[in-house]
């Protein structure tokens, strides 16, 4: 059966069984019929090209018809070697997430790779080793949590000095005295102390008050009222050595700087924190992980239908409070919140916690349920993503700068219009930045496009270049950027309404903010691997 366009030409060039337009031609000319047959042909090729066009046969492997294209579980098994490695050190595997994503179920299981918590190369037995490894080394975090939650009652109630430095006290002994507890996705069951806090309020709703992220650590937290505020929270907890110089067996394990620090793995050199800190990390994080919201439960069954009473065991094994009015789905989930979130406290104190993490730890957690892999997991994200939450801000401002030059190579007459207004810096994609597109796209969508940009960090890891691609769409190069070549792909397709209607950095900023659900995730990967392609070497020699 012909497609409309051509139905309708065979209509009027053969018509019905009358002869129509076709017949008389030829009875007068037969040259001329000749000419009309090869217009008739042209036309229903043409027709045919637009009929399959429309179908979605020509568009780009980030099209609408690939989002069925993803990694599936049983391509997924095919792709490894009888002793358990990646074949091909992972090209295929992460060309396969590069042009489809991955199928929900088996997101747990190829997440770890993405993130680098598994080398690509690695082998079944090599991979056992770092699990059980990392198993050991999160515990050993979590018990150190709990030490200093107690260290803090004992030395808020005595009211000494403040300010006592995280030190190097650590004593084997005292792990053989007190084992580590089972983590809060197989149960934890003995309580520990905490407190509530509604310190820093401001959740990135993208107000131009203010261009940054309350940090405990700085000194500009609000202390605007909530409805989680508890009456522990007239002090700041405080810790100080103890009136005789002695320490109890408890406090043996709280952590050095450099057992704590990720600096070893990130090159970066982390200060150390005082405990004050650490309390009020604790306060905010406890606050956020209380107002997350349910957007996971689709992704996790099996927390969604958690029992009260192994949710209400959870949330007093981490001091979780004023959490009466949630449902046992969400206080299992804050408690596993502010578990891994403690936790990665300790471990990076340079940057400790800010509001916003809290954000792109909660679909991880989603699709994970052992806690001490999310935690590995959650890790691997921020060796990228911590730098947003630096307070010196310098990786916010390179980044934005980015944005800006994307734009700006790609739409000169765009920028010259948010020159005008002042809003070149493109502080108005302020939030898209900080919190990774979390907060303007769906749960899945955030999903999808998290995978695609690990799949790229994890190429640039294991030194895949362009080459590694062929033929497929990805003759984009990998970039660490790709994020930032979306967040820019989002605001150029709203170009036309920015410059025809916006006359202030505000209204873009209004406009930003109310992408929340109205953007194609497929679409703007499609665009952001097309800005990538003409921009990517020449954004890198610009920096």
């Amino acid at each position: 059966m012909l497609p409309p366009p051509a139905a309708r030409i065979h209509q009027l060039l053969f018509g019905g069984s009358g002869g129509g337009l076709w017949s008389k031609t030829a009875a007068r000319s037969p040259a001329l019929a000749v000419a009309f047959t090869a217009l008739a042909g042209l036309a229903v090729l043409a027709a045919v090209l637009y009929s399959a066009a429309s179908r979605g046969r020509l568009k780009s492997p980030w099209s609408r018809r690939k989002r069925k294209n993803v990694l599936s579980p049983q391509q997924w098994r095919t792709l490894f070697t009888p002793e358990g490695r990646l074949r091909d050190g992972g090209i295929k595997f992460l060309k396969k997430v590069r042009s489809g994503g991955i199928h929900p179920s088996i997101r747990a299981e190829v997440w770890p790779y993405l993130l680098g918590v598994y080398d690509l190369k690695s082998s079944k037995e090599e991979r056992d080793a770092i699990r059980t490894q990392n198993r050991k080394e999160y515990e050993k975090l979590r018990r150190q949590c709990r030490r200093l939650l107690k260290q803090y009652d004992r030395t808020y109630s005595s009211k000494q000095l403040s300010g006592k430095l995280i030190q190097d006290v650590h004593s084997p002994s005292s792990e053989e005295v007190e084992s580590a507890r089972e983590s809060l996705s197989s149960g934890e069951r003995t309580p520990d102390d905490g407190t509530v806090d509604d310190s820093s309020s401001m959740l990135l709703e993208g107000d131009n008050s203010s261009r940054r992220i309350t940090n405990a650590g700085g000194s500009t937290l609000n202390t605007d009222s909530s409805e989680t505020d508890s009456s522990d929270d007239a002090e700041v907890i405080r810790a100080s050595p103890a009136s005789d110089g002695s320490r109890e067996d408890d406090e043996s394990d709280v952590p050095t700087n450099e057992e704590i620090s990720p600096s070893t793995k990130t090159g970066i050199q982390s200060p150390v924190r005082t405990t004050e800190d650490f309390a009020t990390w604790q306060r905010i994080i406890r606050v956020d992980a209380v107002r997350a919201n349910t957007e996971w439960i689709p992704y996790s069954y099996c927390q969604a239908t958690v029992s009260e009473n192994r949710a209400r065991r959870s949330a007093e094994a981490v001091g979780l409070r004023d959490y009466d009015h949630l449902e046992p789905h969400r206080i299992f989930h804050a408690a596993r919140l502010v578990a891994i979130l403690e936790a990665y406290a300790l471990y990076d104190p340079e940057i400790g916690y800010c509001q916003g993490m809290s954000d792109l730890l909660s679909p991880i957690i989603a699709i994970i349920t052992e806690d001490h892999e999310a935690f590995w997991c959650f890790v691997g994200f921020m060796r990228k993503a911590r730098h947003n939450f630096r307070l010196d801000e310098v990786g916010i401002r390179k980044q934005l700068k980015i944005v800006s030059m994307i734009i700006k190579f790609k739409d000169s007459h765009l920028y010259r219009h948010l020159q005008k207004l002042q809003a070149e810096d493109c502080f108005f994609v302020y939030r898209m930045v900080v919190v990774l597109f979390r907060r303007e796209l769906t749960f899945e969508q955030t999903m999808c496009l998290w995978e695609v940009m690990w799949a790229d960090q994890a190429a640039i890891r294991a030194g895949i270049g362009k080459s590694a691609w062929s033929r497929i769409r990805q003759r984009a190069p990998p970039t660490d950027d790709l994020l930032l070549y979306a967040i820019a792909a989002s605001v150029l397709q709203r170009r036309k309404l920015i410059i025809e209607r916006y006359n202030s950095m505000e209204e873009i900023l209004r406009e930003c903010n109310s992408m929340a659900g109205q953007l194609d995730v497929w679409k703007l990967l499609d665009d952001a691997h097309d800005l990538v392609v003409t921009l990517h070497d020449k954004i890198e020699s610009s920096l």
